[in-house]
């Protein structure tokens, strides 16, 4: 189903560079790196380029900012490499950060290098092929890991500055408003709606915590057979910001169909092993020392208006000819049916 996105491929002739260039600054800046390099891409990864590098029996992963015109504060390669450094040796499982590098003269972007985790990345939220019990494993071990994420002392792991503490929500709606219309390629109604109601309703009350602003199913590795998460990728979003925010996101599952982006809406979750939404919630409030979570819905809808504008965002890329993966054209085109469905959720608060 998203074999467009597994494995690795010839790297792409638009995100070539020197690998002559990248091995000599790896042998001199990566202890223990030895042999010839070979380089591959990831199919994945519409954002920042990401490659395998193979080198005297070793492997490691390259993530690096793309070449051409960027939108400003996308594509934070250093801040990625900057959390995973922080969160390497915590409860919360990462790969291990070799080297960044911000000298653009080496492959023409910033980039940064970390050990490649071997393991499985499970793109089916119906988890197809396994148990009812390693089905429940797995979403405990997902739930698990993000209790974990929010509990980081951030200041104690030098992350004091990482983000601004605070009004984390105004300032997301703001952003991601300004980077939608940076893409617009046409009029959304139901995103002009989101625009509109989401900061006149942002629930009172704050809390700030390291967030990790992309988590889900298939931003994970799970061991080969175990229901255990060896490393959470793709931390370019991360920052401080509000919990419920970020557990939110990838709880939006429950609320979206397959279509709409992997979803799980109008699925049978016992007959699955899978929580419900309100069970996996529930166990996500008792990992953290919570009652419940007010304005659930607010979250849910915040998270879709967000969703849009990261896929609008591809698509205005896909139209600049800078998006890395061939199938950003169908991510883009999910930036109207995921306003839609963030506005059914503001359509439900309104019922009451």
């Amino acid at each position: 189903m998203h074999e467009e996105f597994v494995g690795t491929m010839p790297v792409q002739d638009k995100h070539r560079f020197d690998e002559a260039s990248l091995a000599r600054y790896l042998r001199a800046h990566v202890e223990g790196f030895s042999g010839e390099l070979t380089v591959t891409q990831f199919k994945g990864g519409q954002s920042n380029p990401t490659f395998m590098l193979s080198a005297g029996g070793r492997r490691y992963v390259l993530r690096r900012k793309p070449p051409g015109k960027l939108l400003p504060s996308a594509h934070a390669v250093d801040r990625e490499f900057r959390v995973l450094s922080a969160l390497h040796g915590t409860d919360v499982p990462v790969a291990r950060p070799y080297v960044l590098c911000e000298d653009e003269s080496v492959i023409g972007t910033m980039f940064y290098v970390m050990d490649c985790v071997e393991g499985r990345v499970l793109w089916d939220p119906s988890l197809p092929g396994l148990t009812l019990e390693q089905r429940a494993a797995i979403y405990d071990e997902m739930n698990r890991v993000i209790a974990a994420l929010h509990q980081v002392d951030y200041q104690a792991v030098g992350l004091g500055d990482y983000g601004k503490p605070g009004s984390y929500l105004e300032r997301q709606i703001a952003r991601w408003t300004k980077q939608y219309r940076a893409s617009e390629t046409e009029k959304i109604e139901a995103m002009e709606n989101l625009i509109e109601w989401l900061p006149k309703n942002i629930p009172a009350g704050d809390e700030t915590t390291l967030v990790h602003g992309d988590y889900r199913l298939d931003n994970v590795i799970f061991h080969p057979t175990e229901p255990r998460i060896l490393a959470v990728l793709d931390w370019e979003l991360s920052t401080l910001g509000h919990p419920i925010a970020d557990f939110a996101y990838h709880c939006m599952t429950w609320r979206l169909t397959p279509q709409e982006f992997r979803g799980m809406l109008g699925f049978d979750f016992a007959a699955l092993g899978i929580p419900s939404e309100e069970a996996y919630v529930a166990r996500y409030c008792e990992r953290t020392g919570r009652s419940s979570i007010a304005h659930w819905d607010f979250y849910l809808a915040y998270n879709m208006f967000r969703l849009a504008g990261i896929l609008q965002g591809i698509m205005g890329r896909v139209k600049e000819g800078t998006a890395s993966s061939q199938h950003a054209i169908e991510s883009g085109k999910r930036a109207r049916p995921m306003a839609e469905a963030g506005w059914r959720q503001v359509e439900k608060i309104l019922r009451g």
